[in-house]
């Protein structure tokens, strides 16, 4: 990830013949677990390793399918530990081969252990640590990505002031690190450089140099003897982005090097807005699918329409998934979206994991089971959806029947149960093309004393895929109070009596946007966290600190309910007073 990308992602310090051509390279099911199978002429088994590798690059790369990342772990700044992961153990890809996984993605940023003069001499100790993590992940028969990470924004985009100094140490780093894994087994590849930007470069420059570090690292690992003369390597586009001029200069480096062996990366963080719900976009609309779509089609049709293989390397949001910034069913719909577009777009997915947002690294279990078999489901076929996963009724007062909009995605609805109990149709809902509607009956039924949250929850099944859970939920009006704060933050006590917040808008007193985003009055939903069980709506410092200072602002916070709260805020000093309307 970039530095920009790392802004918006809390660290705790933190077509369709392509398709059919790599589903017959990829086992059913794929977080079965397996590997790709391949005629015999068309293997290279590593006489010390369990995994297979095709010959062939675009089966080899369909092979690692499904990959994940061990994200803030080795590219973390200084040490493996000081994002707050534990130390990576055996164990760790013990349980990734369990979990189905035939890929794993490690970055690392190697500077913090490096020389900052020639020859930029990196720590022994510190190569041995990265090498044996490797050799843990080969030995279980997992496919092995490793790059150069961070050191893209810390020192690496500066090449437009000090250029030749930076080749230097760039062409030394890998010199190094081709020479430690030279006789690793074929299963290892090896990435140039993660999420490459350039400070003060015109376009042109950046494709240069961009070119430059592609070009370089291709001819050093070449030249470098063992199993690297023919090695799977990774060349990204400019930032990892799919922007068609970018994945246009990739596809013309990557044809000028003429080496088979060789593919192409990019990441996905989805359509901005939605990703950290900012610019009133918290919900996965058409144009965030569209985003996606139209970004998978020109990877596609640059690389994979040409037999050039494709690895996601990153995928995912820009927030923690689970952070709540993004609503668990908007964010469900994603999920199971890019999974299923990469499948048909030949490509190989590897999600970002930072710090137990998808795996426990403790247990390696999943966090929540049904994200999980909503990925492996993806690469088999897709799961419907619907246009929302809560059904909110009033505290009090009559209840009216409810209708939801179903998105089959290919599939055509089964049912609806509650456990193992089926809703009865006609009597409890009926189904009118997509429009599905639950009865006033059921639902007073379902919502029982209507306390404040959760009363039911409901599964729309449909004929494949994972359900769709539908909360039934009970709710008034929230309520907040007056408070008082600091720069580091301020604590609103809120009274959500079982509604859910959505977003929030910020103005000053003439309309304009207050906070830290000028351009849109909605402000990022992860400036504001969110704590139902303590009652509390917290605006961070980095919010605060953007404000002005004794001018009043209008906080609207939105809610799924359909609800809005307008509260009052003025930063004096250091001092923050918050005013209920």
């Amino acid at each position: 990830m970039n530095d920009a990308q790392q802004t918006a992602r809390p660290r705790n310090r933190r077509l369709h013949r392509t398709a059919s051509l790599v589903m017959a390279l990829v086992t059913a099911g794929s977080l079965a677990g397996g590997t790709a199978v391949a005629a015999p002429a068309d293997r290279a088994k590593d006489r010390t390793r369990a995994v297979w590798v095709p010959s062939d690059p675009m089966a080899a790369v369909a092979a690692m399918q499904p990959s994940w990342n061990l994200g803030n772990t080795f590219d973390a700044i200084p040490d493996e530990t000081s994002w707050g992961n534990p130390l990576t153990t055996k164990a760790t890809f013990d349980g990734l081969k369990a979990q189905g996984f035939r890929s794993v993605r490690i970055p690392v940023t190697w500077y913090p252990h490096q020389s900052t003069t020639a020859p930029y001499t990196i720590d022994p100790a510190w190569m041995a640590r990265v090498k044996q993590v490797v050799d843990w992940a080969l030995q279980d028969g997992l496919y092995v990505e490793i790059n150069v990470h961070h050191d893209s924004w810390q020192w690496i985009r500066y090449m437009s002031t000090d250029h030749d100094t930076i080749m230097a140490r760039f062409n030394s780093t890998w010199q190094q690190i081709a020479t430690a894994f030279k006789d690793e087994p074929r299963a290892l590849l090896m990435e140039s450089i993660n999420e490459p930007q350039f400070a003060d470069a015109t376009n042109a420059q950046r494709t240069q140099y961009l070119r430059e570090l592609n070009t370089s690292f291709h001819t050093i690992v070449r030249n470098s003897g063992g199993q690297n003369k023919d090695r799977l390597l990774v060349l990204p586009s400019e930032e990892t982005n799919n922007a068609q001029h970018w994945l246009d200069d990739l596809s013309a480096t990557m044809n000028s090097l003429h080496d088979r062996n060789l593919v192409a990366t990019v990441h996905y963080y989805s359509w901005y807005p939605f990703s950290v719900n900012i610019a009133n976009g918290p919900t996965y609309d058409a144009t965030a699918q569209a985003d996606l779509n139209d970004g998978f089609a020109r990877v596609h049709d640059t690389f994979v329409a040409k037999g050039i293989p494709v690895y996601l390397g990153e995928y995912g949001l820009l927030t923690s998934p689970y952070s709540g910034v993004v609503e668990r069913g908007e964010m469900l719909k994603y999920f199971e979206h890019v999974n299923y577009a990469a499948r048909v777009s030949g490509m190989t997915t590897a999600v970002w994991d930072a710090a137990n947002d998808f795996l426990n690294r403790s247990t390696m279990q999943w966090m929540v089971p049904e994200m999980k078999a909503l990925i492996q489901t993806s690469w088999r076929t897709r799961s419907g959806t619907a246009s929302t996963d809560n059904i909110f009724l009033p505290k009090s007062g009559p209840v009216a029947a409810q209708t939801i909009i179903l998105n089959p995605n290919g599939q055509w609805f089964a049912g609806l149960w509650q456990g193992d109990t089926p809703l009865i149709p006609y009597r409890d809902y009926t189904v009118n093309g997509k429009q599905l509607t639950l009865t006033a009956d059921a639902l007073t039924r379902l919502a029982g004393n209507r306390a404040a949250g959760i009363n039911a929850t409901l599964e729309v099944r449909y004929s494949d895929g994972v359900p769709w859970k539908l909360f039934v939920r009970s709710y008034d009006k929230p309520v907040m109070s007056d408070a008082t704060g600091t720069a580091a933050g301020i604590a609103i006590p809120t009274r959500f009596n079982g509604a859910l917040m959505a977003n929030v808008e910020s103005t000053y007193a003439d309309g304009t946007a207050a906070g830290p985003a000028s351009w849109t009055t909605f402000q990022s939903f992860d400036n504001f966290r969110v704590d139902y069980g303590a009652n509390t709506t917290t605006v961070k410092p980095d919010f605060i600190k953007e404000l002005k200072d004794d001018a009043p602002v209008t906080l609207t916070f939105r809610f799924w309910t359909g609800d809005t709260v307008t509260y009052h805020l003025t930063k004096s000093g250091t001092t923050v007073t918050g005013t209920a309307s």
